[in-house]
């Protein structure tokens, strides 16, 4: 498996990326990959447009620097920022003898170990594909499958500005309250030591 740090990566640009990888991975040409990032200000909105709920005008958004993309995923509206933690696996779920909801709470275990790695516990909602924190959320997940292969992933707030989630209904849920690690414990964690603690998880889940 290989996994690539991209940094402070635009949405697009690493969107653009996702597809190529994809096409590479269905004919083998890579082994399983996974992108981790961390995105400018954006907010992208999910395949089911009924779960896609702006609470901002596309003008203000502008105006606040935060770029808006219409993206194939499952899920409802999401929004990324510096200081989340995004990670986007290119995989082929035939290879792993994994289902797609198999995949997804693998993807749900990763993220419950990291957390509890930095001191922090959270859980599962049955029927929300996430993490918790008592009645916050604090992980999501959108992912899509193409003939096998996964892109998009989750992203999991480590010290991200919150007040992003305010222009949105994250996942189409009214009147969730959004968190993070630094919200929840105060504690300023370094990223880079964060992504190491995930390629670990990811070496020891998926390869």
């Amino acid at each position: 498996m290989q996994i690539r740090d991209c940094g402070l990566g635009e949405y697009r640009q690493i969107l653009q990326l996702q597809h190529e990888l994809i096409e590479k991975r269905r004919r083998n040409e890579i082994p399983n990959t996974v992108l981790i990032v961390e995105h400018p200000a954006v907010i992208t909105l999910g395949a089911r447009q009924s779960l896609n709920k702006l609470l901002i005008c596309r003008d203000e958004l502008e105006k606040k620097q935060i770029d808006l993309v219409q993206i194939r995923r499952g899920g409802g509206t999401t929004a990324h920022n510096p200081g989340q933690l995004v990670f986007y696996p290119i995989m082929h779920l035939q290879h792993l003898k994994l289902g797609i909801s198999e995949y997804i709470r693998r993807l749900e275990t990763i993220g419950i170990e990291l957390l509890q790695s930095i001191a922090l516990e959270a859980t599962r909602r049955k029927g929300f594909p996430g993490l918790w924190v008592g009645e916050r959320k604090i992980a999501s997940i959108g992912v899509r499958v193409s003939k096998f292969v996964t892109y998009h992933g989750m992203a999991i707030n480590i010290r991200n500005d919150l007040r992003i989630f305010d222009y949105i209904e994250p996942c189409g849920l009214d009147g969730i309250d959004m968190t993070s690690v630094l919200k929840e414990t105060g504690n300023h964690h370094d990223m880079g030591n964060i992504k190491e603690q995930l390629s670990q998880l990811l070496i020891r889940h998926f390869s």
